[in-house]
């Protein structure tokens, strides 16, 4: 043959690109080209020719991907809740500061999953999430109402259901959940603190004005004079709150500063001293108590988040209080000049200009950007309920913290994304060791029964026969409602689940490789290794198993699909990993109401999104792979 006419054949790599995004058969490669390749190389070539396979193949391994090395990065802590965000649905909004509110803004407020601010021109913004289930206009928080719209506000803060604002002119303005005498309106519930009459009926005096404050289901305004009103749930969320006025009417105290923890009410006096009511919880600090370690010293600023209370004293000295008892690290040669909190962490800055944050920072409240932490970047910080904005000349500098969830939260708290990730490796786990177990014991039953025969396959496929009886599901769940009761630990409990798994899923292999072998050990080359002398285990498991490898492949892709949706089955019926270790399984059985259905969809949809996407994904590469293993199949052209 000339040289002119040999044409050079394209590259194994080149063609698999063509035909995986072009789709269909290649015309430049014949039938006689395909002949010269070995039966493995032929398979992955005919594979790559399918788009559909070659696309479930690409999604699957992503999804591998995701779940095996997403841990990494996004790890799980079994014991995290987060109350204030519970059922939150999908969205990045919830840093997202207005760009009116860059510019010397007059308030910025948050305690849960929404935010309130208001700018230099004294008009209010909202920005995050919040669902209500009423159909009055007024109880949803992130609408603001129009007479607040046309209203000149001076002040405003945002607690963990509603919203309460301050006109220039003193009028008292709310919104959002009342049902709890949150601004004292309508729906009052018994153990209410309401709001006080010369409130309602009246307004106040701006310039006697000091502080807006709003928590849990409660709300406080402070006047210059030390004048305190207070009011909402006092029953269950400022449990305190009537011994703290008692307090300051006894004793004749002029208050400077107050806050809210998630069930009290405190403050500090303007001569420097820290007013707790009857609240014993944060009466002792370090084992001395707080007011015997204060002495002399006064305390110039307070802070709260839901369960903890930071005090600055006049010498510079941090006081921690409640759950979050450890301390900032300040640097050297630096002092604390003011203190704000969120809902579960505490940020500062120094008089040099730095920020300084700690406490709870599960959400990136506390990891400040490396350019606050130089002196002079920063003369004021908003820290919100889990993000925090600062600014310098009152001009808008860093925000950082939670921006949302890409997949929302359930009904603790907690991210799906985080869980769904986290349980997909759990359920893929005990599917890929269900599916290694029961091949294992179906290849080496059907191996020996397939070529021994004889009453060695009438013994092994009579044992088979009697698995195979046994009610797959009904029997998983008796077996695991046993471990249930048991006192074994929860990984030797899920180690064997998927011991139980594989052991009943055994049997449709063995059959398959039964069949197999049989077809195989009549052919020539059994006889020449036998002839020669070789024992029948080598020749059974060296020469014959390897002939069926294709068809054996083909059956555990399937299989471990199969055992991956009973995982699941297990878990949604509450028999298989318990919470709170997620499975893909038991994240849809906490989904097992119509309210849940149909009000948080996006606590079902994703985890059943995942599950069905990986289990269609494997049942079609297996389909190809049988497709194309299948030496009757027709060569393609």
């Amino acid at each position: 043959m000339s040289k002119q006419n040999k044409q050079k054949r394209p590259s194994t790599f080149s063609l698999m690109m063509r035909r995986m995004f072009l789709g269909g058969a290649a015309k430049e490669m014949t039938v006689a080209d395909e002949r010269y390749d070995s039966p493995s190389k032929l398979a992955v070539k005919r594979f790559f020719r399918k788009p559909l396979a070659v696309g479930a193949l690409s999604i699957l391994a992503a999804m591998f991907l995701l779940v095996f090395i997403g841990p990494i990065f996004n790890p799980i802590d079994l014991t995290y809740t987060e109350t204030l965000h519970t059922n939150v649905a999908p969205n990045m909004s919830m840093m997202d500061l207005p760009s009116e509110m860059e510019d010397s803004p007059r308030s910025i407020s948050s305690q849960g999953s929404f935010s309130i601010g208001v700018d230099k021109n004294g008009d209010v913004h909202m920005w995050g999430y919040y669902k209500t289930f009423y159909k009055d206009p007024i109880r949803d928080v992130m609408t603001v109402p129009e007479k607040v719209q046309n209203a000149n506000i001076l002040l405003a803060a945002a607690g963990t259901d509603h919203c309460v604002a301050i006109g220039d002119d003193g009028t008292i303005y709310a919104w959002g959940e009342y049902d709890n005498a949150q601004y004292g309106l309508n729906g009052r519930m018994l153990g209410e603190f309401p709001q006080p009459t010369e409130l309602i009926n009246g307004k106040l005096d701006v310039n006697n004005l000091d502080q807006l404050i709003c928590g849990d289901q409660m709300t406080a305004i402070l006047m210059k004079d030390g004048t305190l009103y207070a009011w909402g749930n006092a029953m269950a969320k400022c449990m305190n709150l009537s011994s703290v006025f008692k307090t300051i009417k006894n004793d004749g105290l002029k208050l400077k500063e107050v806050c809210f923890t998630t069930t009290n009410l405190f403050a500090i006096t303007e001569d420097g001293k820290f007013v707790t009511g009857s609240n014993k919880q944060y009466e002792i600090y370090k084992g001395v108590p707080t007011v015997d370690y204060i002495g002399s010293r006064k305390v110039v600023d307070i802070a709260s988040t839901g369960d903890s209370i930071a005090l600055l004293l006049d010498d510079g000295e941090i006081l921690a209080l409640g759950a979050i008892s450890t301390l900032p690290e300040v640097p050297e040669g630096e002092i604390l000049k003011t203190i704000e909190a969120g809902a579960r962490h505490f940020a500062a800055t120094t008089e040099s200009g730095k920020v300084i944050t700690w406490g709870n920072g599960a959400l990136g409240q506390t990891e400040v950007p490396e350019d606050l932490l130089v002196a002079g970047s920063v003369d004021q910080i908003f820290a919100c309920g889990f993000q925090n904005y600062t600014f310098k000349d009152g001009q808008f500098v860093e925000k950082w913290g939670l921006s949302g969830y890409l997949m929302g939260t359930d009904d603790l708290g907690r991210d799906v994304l985080n869980r769904v990730i986290n349980g997909g490796r759990m359920t893929m786990t005990i599917g890929a060791v269900a599916v290694i177990v029961s091949s294992i014991i179906g290849i080496i039953v059907g191996c020996i029964s397939g070529y021994f025969g004889g009453w060695v396959d009438l013994l092994l496929m009579r044992v088979t026969e009697i698995f195979a009886a046994i009610p797959f599901l009904p029997f998983a769940l008796v077996l695991s409602a046993i471990l249930q009761g048991s006192s074994l630990k929860e990984d030797t409990r899920i180690f064997i689940i998927m011991i139980i798994l594989g052991l009943l899923s055994w049997t449709g292999l063995a059959k398959l490789v039964r069949g197999q072998i049989l077809a195989e050990r009549e052919k020539e080359f059994v006889v020449a290794a036998q002839s020669m002398g070789i024992k029948e285990s080598r020749i059974a498991f060296k020469h014959i198993l390897p002939n069926v490898i294709s068809v054996i492949i083909v059956s555990l892709t399937l299989d471990f699909a199969s055992c991956m949706l009973t995982e699941s089955s297990l878990s949604y019926l509450g028999f298989g990993v318990k919470l709170p270790r997620p499975t893909w399984g038991n994240m849809l059985d906490g989904c097992r109401n119509s309210l849940v259905i149909q009000e948080y969809w996006w606590r079902w949809v994703f985890p059943a999104l995942f599950l069905a996407i990986t289990v269609i994904c494997i049942n079609i590469i297996g389909d190809t792979l049988r497709d194309i293993l299948d030496p009757k199949s027709e060569v393609e052209k």
